[in-house]
């Protein structure tokens, strides 16, 4: 498919970034410690979400994007930590409050859509109930209180019949439908900050067009900021203000959306760009299939990660310097980070 990119924000367009930021993560590190020695999932990591702003993180899996994610809601599973860094919602340190204080700013401040609705939702509880519960535990409202805002919500989210739908459990929905539960949920208690964490997955092209859509327009009613990590570089131009594009646990480029898709000066974001199915056009207009590039290789295992750039067993423009000297993350322009010695020489020489 080809990639559009739409014209930035206004509130974004001379800056790039929010003059005060929403959230502020600042140098993060995810730590987990096995038998075999502790193993850094998410490294070094900085970066910023605005009111009203979408940030897209994107990368292979095991890049440590839903690392990220749980580590904004302190909810890294055992034997995971947060090893450094800090994270900021609104000024506030998150690390520094304790479990029922964060307990408080989870649903109130931010929330978060997980990747797979039917682990989110409980299968022995009704729908109703469980976004009941939500807003009693979180807002203090009363059973039918409750019952009536929830009713609310899933005609926000566009579904069907919310009163009988509050009464069937989550079998008994489509993926789609599911999905917009739990996009309610996450929405029931009016957070700052939407974590949504490839929130389209398993859905055809159509439901998936819908979500984003809906996440789209509640958006801009509310004013929240939102983080959207996802694979597909298309959801990503279409929607999203800025791009952080992470790799082995760590960020390589970070642009404004039209900047990175216009030119991309990582190779593994170019990489990743090349790999975008697309048609081709032959000389009499009609469309055929283009062979896919592939990346060669794997993203290395975290055990296996020594000194130098991450990415360079697998770039074709590696050079001794990328295998041994430290991965530092530049602004090669404006509001355009880059980690990699040869960004410079990658930009002036187009889009090969």
């Amino acid at each position: 498919m080809a990639i559009s990119v739409p014209p930035p924000a206004s509130a974004f367009a001379k800056s790039g970034a929010p003059a005060t930021p929403l959230l502020q993560v600042d140098n993060l590190a995810v730590e987990f410690t096995l038998p075999q020695g502790s193993l850094r999932a998410v490294n070094g990591l900085s970066f910023s979400v605005g009111a009203g702003e979408t940030l897209g993180i994107v990368g292979e899996s095991g890049c440590g994007k839903s690392v990220t994610a749980l580590a904004l809601l302190r909810l890294v599973p055992s034997p995971g930590r947060i090893a450094a860094g800090r994270v900021l919602l609104d000024g506030r340190d998150l690390g520094t409050l304790s479990e029922a204080q964060m307990r408080q700013v989870r649903g109130n401040r931010i929330a978060m859509v997980f990747q797979e609705p039917m682990t989110s939702l409980n299968p022995v509880l009704t729908i109703g109930r469980q976004i009941a519960e939500t807003l009693v535990r979180h807002q203090g409202l009363s059973r039918p209180a409750a019952r009536r805002r929830a009713v609310e919500l899933l005609d926000l989210v566009r579904i069907g019949e919310p009163q009988r739908r509050l009464l069937q459990y989550p079998h008994e929905l489509s993926g789609g439908m599911r999905q917009r539960v739990v996009i309610a949920m996450a929405l029931s208690c009016s957070p700052k900050l939407l974590v949504a964490d490839e929130p389209t997955t398993a859905l055809d092209v159509s439901i998936q067009a819908q979500i984003l859509d809906l996440l789209g327009e509640l958006k801009r009613a509310t004013g929240m900021g939102m983080i959207l990590i996802t694979h597909d570089l298309g959801v990503v131009a279409t929607t999203c203000e800025r791009v952080m594009v992470m790799y082995a646990g760590m960020k390589v480029e970070e642009a404004p959306a039209a900047s990175l898709f216009r030119q991309p000066l990582h190779p593994y974001t170019r990489a990743l760009m090349r790999a975008v199915p697309r048609l081709a056009r032959r000389q009499d207009g009609e469309a055929k299939p283009r062979r896919l590039d592939e990346i060669p290789g794997m993203v290395p295992s975290l055990s296996a990660i020594a000194g130098g750039c991450r990415f360079a067993d697998r770039c074709r423009h590696a050079a001794a310097p990328c295998r041994t000297g430290e991965q530092i993350v530049r602004e090669i322009a404006p509001n355009h980070f880059v980690a990699c010695w040869q960004a410079e020489r990658i930009g002036a020489g187009g889009h090969g």
